[in-house]
């Protein structure tokens, strides 16, 4: 009689959600290099030739975990974008929907910021450098806005600014943990009082645009 074949499993998009939050934990606490299949497969529980079943490659992981993230990033910045807003608001949305992503994908935050400059350099990774500069496009071309319209002032170096706010804004998956004290929302918000009136022009009477 032949041999009859064992049913295929197909790994559940839960289980498979989960090995990837792990591994991104992994990753973002260690390195993408000093980061073994075996140490992932231990943060998870599970024997190394197991986690294989779900992942051909730890280099499948940390795209996997990337591109999820980078995809949802940009779902929100443009319809940001797209919203037709003031240079000032679309500032405003841009770091609340930053932080919003630091809540959901913390750990892939900080991958990216670690990681992407030197993963960029592969071409299975080219959508990382692809995203930076579509990144540095919308907020340059929002600051420029904002100067020619006066929103903000005219001594601004545009690119300045831009790094500051950028690395002020993502800096913070360092520290930030979900659940804690202060919402997404709310940091935001603490954030944009600091920058903005750092940077918004002064339109009290009697003072005059540089």
């Amino acid at each position: 009689m032949p041999t009859k074949k064992k049913p295929q499993v197909t790994p559940s998009p839960a289980r498979r959600r989960e090995l990837l939050d792990t591994a991104a934990e992994v990753f973002a606490a260690q390195g993408y290099n000093a980061t073994t299949v075996r140490k992932i497969a231990d943060a998870a529980g599970m024997l190394a030739g197991s986690l294989y079943y779900h992942f051909d490659s730890k280099e499948s992981m940390i795209d996997e975990i990337l591109s999820t993230f980078l995809t949802e990033l940009w779902e929100g910045y443009d319809t940001v974008l797209a919203a037709g807003l003031g240079p000032r608001e679309t500032i405003e949305a841009l770091v609340t929907e930053s932080f919003r992503e630091i809540d959901r994908h913390r750990a892939a935050v900080a991958i990216y910021q670690k990681e992407s400059r030197h993963l960029a350099t592969q071409p299975r990774f080219q959508y990382l450098a692809d995203s930076q500069r579509k990144f540095e496009q919308a907020w340059l071309g929002t600051l420029e806005r904002g100067v020619a319209d006066k929103t903000f002032r005219a001594d601004l170096d545009i690119r300045l600014t831009y790094r500051f706010v950028r690395d002020t804004v993502w800096v913070a998956a360092s520290w930030y943990r979900p659940g804690g004290q202060h919402s997404p929302d709310e940091i935001a918000r603490q954030y944009l009082s600091m920058v903005l009136d750092g940077i918004a022009l002064d339109t009290r009477p009697g003072r005059h645009p540089v």
